[in-house]
C-alpha cells in the first residue's frame, strides 16, 4: 500500500545474544528480502527510507528490468548482530627457501606444481601452471610464485616495467596456455548463464529437467561458446541470432524473442531470447539462451502434438519480438499470441521468459567484467582464436575419418539417407536422396539437421574442444531444400526437432561404422488440461559400438535433458509414478550388446489429456556389423493412465564373438 510500515526486525534479541558471548563493539545491520507480487525470486536490501527505490534498481540490474508500478512484497526480515573481531595471529611456519618440483606427470610443455605439494618457502619461476581441487593458477613468464610461511601462493613481478595484457597474460593468441584460459572463461560464462536460468526458472521442464541451452557470440553472430545443455541446441541457436541480427534494429538493453523453425529454430516449444553487448556505442557481442516451455499452444496440451500437419496446429510462433528494451519487459504482445494460440499456464511461460532475460543480463554483465579486466579489443581476438583452435581439432577429426554410406527409415516410411566423403582435408555430408517434406510433423528443420551434423563429429573429437563456429568450418553439409531435412513453411516441425534429428545421427554414426542405433526416440509424453501442460523425454537403449556395450536406461544422443524426479512430478501434477524399470533384455544382442530401455508406468488422480510422440515403434533400432537390433517401443492406455516401454539400442558385432 501506500504506508510503509517498518517491519519487526528482532535486534534486541541479536545484540544480547553477542554481548553474552562478551562481545564490546556490535553492528547491527537490517535488510529484506523483497519480491514483486505474483513473481518467485527475491532479492536482499538494506532497510531504509528508500529500500524500496534500492529494489527496483538491484532488479533492474539483476534481472534486465523493473517494476516501479507494480506492488512490492517483504518475504523475510532479517536483523544481523555483528562483533568485528581481528583475526587470530597465528605464527607462521619456517619458510627455508628452496626451489619446487614440478610434477613429474606433467608432458614437458610446461612445468605443472601440484599445489599440496608445495612446502613453505618453496619458488619458481614462469611461466608455469599451479594446480589444486577447485583451482589451476597460471604463473606468467617474468614472474615469480613462492610460498609463505602461511602457506599462501604468492606472485612477484620480476619485471615490472612489463605490460601485460591479455587475460592476465599474454596478448599472443598463439599461446596454447592463455588459449585454455580464454576458451574455458568463455565455456564458464555459459554454463553460469545456465545456472542463473535454472535457478530464477519457473517450470519443471527448466528447473528440473534442464531443457536449455546457452551461448555466446561474436559480434557477427558467430559462435563463440555453447555451454554442453542440450545437443539439438547446439550450433542451431546461431542461425537464429544471425537473423534477427540482420531483420532487427538492436540496442543496448534489449531482448528479443524467436522460435521461428524456418529461422534457425527447433520446434515452436524452444523459445530463444538473444540479447545484444554493445562496449562503448559498438555491438561487440551477443548472448541467448533457448530453453523448452512445456506448453505454447497447439492442438494438444504440451505442444508436441503427434498429429500435427501444418506449424500453425503446434503452439504459438513468435518472429522477431522485441520482449524488453529500457528496461521494461513487452509482455502483452508476447501474452495475446500464447493466448491467441490456446497456451496452457500462462504464469508459467511469462515466468520462464523472464528468466531467460535474466539469463542474458548475466552473461552481459560477465562479458562486460571479462572486458573490463583484459580489454574488449583482447577478449575478441582470443575469441576468434578459440574458433580456430576448434577448426583446427574438427580437421584432425576429418583427417581420420573413411566415410561411407547408410540409410534408414522412419516408422512413417520416410528414408534419411547420408554419404560422408573426406575431400581436400574436409568431410563433405550429403544427404541427397532423403525422402522429399512430409505432411505429417517429422520434418526437421535445416538448423536441427546441422546441430546432429556437428553433435556427431564433435563426439569424434580425440581432446575437448569447445563448441563454436569453427567446429563447422571444415564440413560442408549439404541438405536438399524442400527435403525431410530442410522443410519450407508452413510443414509441420515438431517431432523432426526430437525424433528425425535422432535418426540423422544414427545413420551418420553407421555410415561412419562408428555404433549401433540408439533407441531413435525421445518418447516425447505429453499431458494436461485447460490449466497446465507438462512435457517430459523418456530414457532408452544406447547403440553398442566397436569395444563398448551401449548404455541402458540413459538420455541419448540429441537429448541430455534430465528425467523429473517422482517426488517434484507427484507433488506438482495429478501424477502418480508407478513404476519405473529398466526393460531387462530389450538390447540387440551381438559381440557388444545394445542397452536396455526402461517401463515407465503412470497413473492419474483426474481425467487427462495424454498425447505420446515417438518413433521405433513400427520399426526397430538397427545393429551393426552383424550385431541384432534392439526391441521397438511399446504403449499400453489403460482407464487411469499409461505405460511406456522405450526401444533398446542396437548390437554391434556377431553374438558368436562375444
Amino acid at each position: 500500500g501506500d504506508t510503509i510500515v517498518e517491519p519487526p526486525f528482532p535486534v534486541a534479541a541479536a545484540v544480547a545474544a553477542l554481548r553474552a558471548q562478551g562481545a564490546d563493539e556490535v553492528v547491527v545491520r537490517r535488510t529484506v528480502d523483497a519480491r514483486y507480487v505474483g513473481t518467485d525470486a527475491t532479492l536482499s536490501v538494506p532497510w531504509s527510507d528508500g529500500w524500496r527505490a534500492d529494489f527496483d534498481a538491484r532488479h533492474e540490474a539483476q534481472f534486465g528490468f523493473a517494476w516501479r508500478e507494480r506492488p512490492v512484497e517483504v518475504v523475510a526480515a532479517r536483523a544481523e548482530a555483528l562483533s568485528p573481531e581481528p583475526p587470530p595471529d597465528e605464527a607462521p611456519e619456517d619458510a627455508p627457501p628452496h626451489a619446487a618440483e614440478p610434477d613429474d606427470a606433467a608432458d614437458g610443455r610446461l612445468p605443472v606444481y601440484v599445489r599440496e605439494r608445495l612446502r613453505p618457502g618453496a619458488a619458481f619461476d614462469g611461466p608455469a601452471l599451479v594446480v589444486e581441487d577447485c583451482a589451476t593458477t597460471v604463473v606468467e613468464a617474468g614472474w615469480r610464485a613462492r610460498v609463505d610461511g602461511h602457506r599462501q601462493l604468492v606472485l612477484e613481478d620480476r619485471d615490472p616495467g612489463t605490460t601485460i595484457t591479455g587475460p592476465g597474460a599474454s596478448d599472443d593468441t598463439s599461446d596454447p596456455v592463455t588459449l585454455e584460459v580464454m576458451s574455458n572463461r568463455f565455456m564458464a560464462i555459459a554454463a553460469q548463464m545456465g545456472e542463473h536460468l535454472r535457478r530464477v526458472a519457473h517450470s519443471t521442464n527448466i528447473k528440473e529437467r534442464l531443457d536449455f541451452s546457452c551461448a555466446l557470440f561474436d559480434a557477427g553472430g558467430h559462435l563463440v561458446a555453447n555451454a554442453p545443455h542440450i545437443p539439438v541446441h547446439l550450433g542451431a541457436i546461431g542461425e537464429t541470432v544471425r537473423g534477427l541480427l540482420a531483420r532487427c534494429d538492436m540496442r543496448p538493453g534489449d531482448a528479443w524473442l524467436s522460435n521461428d523453425p524456418y529461422s534457425g529454430g527447433s520446434h515452436l516449444p524452444d523459445l530463444t531470447v538473444v540479447s545484444p553487448v554493445f562496449r562503448d556505442g559498438r555491438l561487440a557481442f551477443l548472448v541467448a539462451n533457448r530453453g523448452h516451455h512445456a506448453d505454447v499452444g497447439g492442438l494438444r496440451a504440451g505442444s508436441m502434438p503427434p498429429d500435427s500437419t501444418s506449424i500453425e496446429d503446434e503452439g504459438a510462433l513468435f518472429r522477431d519480438v522485441l520482449l524488453l528494451r529500457d528496461g521494461r519487459l513487452r509482455e502483452d504482445g508476447v501474452l495475446a499470441t500464447l493466448r491467441a494460440a490456446g497456451a496452457r499456464g500462462l504464469d508459467e511461460r511469462l515466468g520462464d521468459l523472464r528468466a531467460q532475460v535474466a539469463c542474458n543480463v548475466a552473461g552481459a554483465r560477465l562479458l562486460h567484467e571479462l572486458c573490463d579486466q583484459e580489454g574488449t579489443e583482447t577478449v575478441q581476438r582470443w575469441m576468434a582464436a578459440v574458433e580456430e583452435n576448434a577448426a583446427a581439432v574438427m580437421a584432425d577429426v576429418v583427417a581420420g575419418l573413411r566415410g561411407g554410406v547408410f540409410e534408414d527409415g522412419l516408422d512413417d516410411g520416410s528414408r534419411i539417407r547420408v554419404s560422408v566423403t573426406v575431400e581436400d582435408g574436409r568431410a563433405v555430408v550429403d544427404f541427397a536422396g532423403t525422402s522429399p517434406q512430409q505432411p505429417g510433423n517429422r520434418n526437421a528443420p535445416r538448423a536441427v539437421t546441422r546441430a546432429a551434423v556437428l553433435y556427431v563429429f564433435r563426439t569424434l573429437a580425440r581432446r575437448a574442444v569447445p563448441l563454436n563456429e569453427g567446429c563447422f568450418r571444415p564440413l560442408d553439409i549439404r541438405i536438399p531444400p524442400g527435403s525431410l531435412l530442410d522443410p519450407a513453411p508452413p510443414a509441420a516441425v515438431v517431432g523432426g526437432n526430437v525424433e528425425t534429428s535422432q535418426r540423422v545421427v544414427d545413420v551418420l554414426y553407421a555410415a561412419l561404422g562408428v555404433m549401433a542405433a540408439c533407441q531413435g526416440t525421445m518418447n516425447n509424453l505429453t499431458l494436461g488440461d485447460e490449466t497446465f501442460g507438462y512435457y517430459e523425454t523418456i530414457c532408452g537403449g544406447a547403440g553398442a559400438g566397436d569395444g563398448f556395450d551401449g548404455e541402458s536406461a540413459v538420455h541419448t544422443h540429441m537429448t541430455n535433458t534430465r528425467i523429473t524426479d517422482p517426488e517434484v512430478l507427484e507433488a506438482r501434477y495429478p501424477v502418480v509414478v508407478e513404476r519405473f524399470a529398466i526393460r531387462r533384455g530389450s538390447g540387440g544382442a551381438g559381440r557388444w550388446r545394445g542397452g536396455d530401455g526402461v517401463e515407465r508406468e503412470l497413473s492419474f488422480l483426474r481425467p487427462l489429456e495424454v498425447s505420446l510422440l515417438a518413433e521405433r515403434r513400427r520399426t526397430r533400432p538397427f545393429g551393426l556389423r552383424g550385431g541384432e537390433p534392439g526391441a521397438a517401443g511399446e504403449d499400453e492406455l489403460r482407464a487411469d493412465g499409461v505405460v511406456v516401454r522405450t526401444p533398446g539400442g542396437g548390437g554391434f558385432g556377431p553374438l558368436a564373438a562375444r
